[in-house]
């Protein structure tokens, strides 16, 4: 497994802020747990995730609802239940 480097965790914090400090605290606190183990495929998926309409992505992370359309695949599905579980 590859480790992201500083630069790539810079980057990622900070495509992952956004407007809903909701959906700030669900997506810091899922990286502070698992940034290190992320995988080339994660961070693809969560840059997928991240491109997401802030009170849509909200409405996924709470289980409101679930990824639609370009959203549904297997990676960010596992991404969103982990972060449901947290």
């Amino acid at each position: 497994m590859r480790t992201l480097t500083e630069l790539e965790r810079a980057r990622l914090r900070w495509r992952a802020r956004r407007g809903l400090l909701e959906n700030d605290l669900m997506i810091t606190r899922f990286l502070d747990q698992y940034e290190n183990e992320l995988t080339d495929q994660d961070v693809s998926a969560l840059t997928r995730l991240f491109e997401m309409d802030d009170t849509v992505l909200l409405d996924v992370l709470l289980a409101r609802s679930e990824p639609e359309g370009q959203y549904a695949t297997p990676d960010i599905q596992r991404l969103v239940d982990i972060m449901r579980k947290l």
